[in-house]
């Protein structure tokens, strides 16, 4: 389909990234399964963690079926409609779950990159599916940036996480307080 072979160094890209983002995330979630985090850790997890191995597999999702050789772009925005409506239920899900959690008081970031970001990102993906017969190239665009946004969603909350863990893990080492300075759980 011409429309989208303009896109396939984009997908490829996305796709990549995110399947070598995907195992970091494996890896650090290995890593801070040996410390001893206490109680309430199982429920802070389902609230930071998954949510952004769950985009990231949406990234890489959305980057394959980008690149493969639909017959018609119907289908394609079939699967942008149904990823989109299901993000955003699971969004909806997972900004209960961060008000639930005990372990950690969540902050205007954290409700920024894990609630609200989110679901412009599956909104936005929704509505192209919604949209594509009538303005194909704006379509492709909207899914581009929902794809690009979910991808740095998942850096910044990875991040987040790899980086309140580090200084945990210094701070209980030293000897220092357990209590969280500001970053969230998991």
């Amino acid at each position: 389909m011409k429309e989208l072979s303009d896109w396939q160094n984009f997908y490829v890209i996305m796709g990549s990234s995110a399947g070598a983002l995907i195992g970091l995330q494996f890896v650090l979630i290995s890593l801070i399964a040996r410390l001893s985090l206490g109680p309430g850790v199982s429920q802070a997890s389902s609230a930071f963690s998954t949510p952004t191995v769950v985009n990231f597999t949406v990234v890489l999702l959305l980057a394959g079926a980008g690149t493969a050789p639909w017959h018609g772009i119907a289908s394609l925005a079939a699967v942008w409609g149904v990823l989109g409506l299901a993000g955003i239920g699971y969004n909806i899900t997972i900004v209960r779950q961060l008000s639930r959690q005990t372990i950690y008081r969540p902050e205007a970031e954290d409700r920024l990159f894990h609630g609200v970001l989110p679901f412009v990102a599956y909104g936005a993906l929704a509505a192209s599916a919604l949209y594509q017969r009538s303005d194909l190239h704006r379509a492709l665009f909207t899914v581009a940036g929902a794809v690009l946004l979910l991808l740095i969603i998942g850096i910044h909350n990875a991040w987040d996480a790899a980086t309140y863990h580090a200084f945990k893990m210094n701070s209980s080492e030293s000897g220092g307080s357990d209590e969280p300075s500001r970053r969230n759980t998991t």
